[in-house]
């Protein structure tokens, strides 16, 4: 694939992409993806294929920035964030492969049910600013079952990892706001290398656009994590689930789509 030809205006269009996703990635513990991409295909004409690969190569200079700001706050556990990240690898390897087996609007479903349960029980557990995850067999093994379903689910259906892993550390673990999105960061990193590693095997990375993006990112993510830091546990929650339902509502309408195309070519 040719890269997108850069001008004055697609420059611009990518530092401002960047902005808003490096604000959203530091303040919600999430990589970006889920701003970069609609955008990307909306306002740039980018396909989705294209559009991903670019998301996640301009992910890894974010979460990069916003797990340091996170982290000058004590707020990244790092051995649960690499035990994570090791399982999310696994899951998304397995993922791909249960792609072309799995139906998966079914599955587009069944994940849009579940965030509609997770932004019920955000309403309902407000986090410690003190909580740490505790490492023990349990936790652990929980641990490495997020990551799984986290890689699974990353591979079947192109979401990140931290749309579930910020509400499973906070619900599952106990883990504080503020650590579960640093958390998230950072696991986040060397699955992204590896995928984009990949996407640029296939030329499905946009180089020029991903570096306008992530450069642009970086510099609103720690901002966005300053934001968090000052938010009300509660009232940081409140946000979270906001976001929660936009990515629902998002995924939503995708999947409507795709049911419309399918019954169209069919009939």
């Amino acid at each position: 694939m040719t890269p997108h030809r850069l001008t004055a205006r697609s420059t611009l269009l990518f530092l401002a992409i960047g902005l808003a996703a490096g604000l959203l990635s530091g303040l919600f513990g999430v990589g970006g993806g889920t701003v970069i991409v609609p955008l990307l295909t909306l306002l740039a004409h980018f396909d989705q294929r294209r559009a991903a690969g670019t998301s996640l190569a301009a992910i890894v200079p974010t979460a990069a920035v916003g797990v340091i700001s996170y982290a000058v706050n004590g707020a990244v556990a790092w051995v649960p964030a690499l035990i994570l990240a090791a399982a999310a690898v696994v899951g998304a390897q397995l993922g791909t492969w249960l792609l072309a087996r799995l139906p998966v609007l079914a599955l587009r479903w069944a994940f849009i049910a579940f965030l509609g349960v997770v932004v019920v029980a955000l309403f309902f557990v407000v986090p410690s600013r003190e909580a740490h995850v505790d490492l023990t067999v349990l936790s652990v093994a929980g641990l490495i079952a997020t990551g799984l379903v986290t890689g699974i689910l990353s591979g079947l259906l192109g979401v990140g990892g931290g749309i579930i892993v910020v509400p499973a550390l906070i619900l599952g673990f106990g883990a504080s706001d503020l650590v579960a999105k640093g958390t998230s960061l950072l696991m986040m990193i060397p699955t992204a290398i590896s995928g984009t590693v990949g996407n640029i095997r296939r030329g499905n990375v946009d180089l020029s656009a991903a570096a306008l993006v992530g450069v642009a990112a970086c510099t609103t993510t720690a901002a966005g994590a300053w934001i968090a830091s000052l938010l009300d546990p509660f009232a940081a929650n409140l946000l979270f689930a906001a976001f929660v339902v936009f990515i629902a509502v998002q995924m939503a309408v995708r999947t409507l789509r795709a049911q419309r195309a399918r019954r169209a070519s069919v009939d």
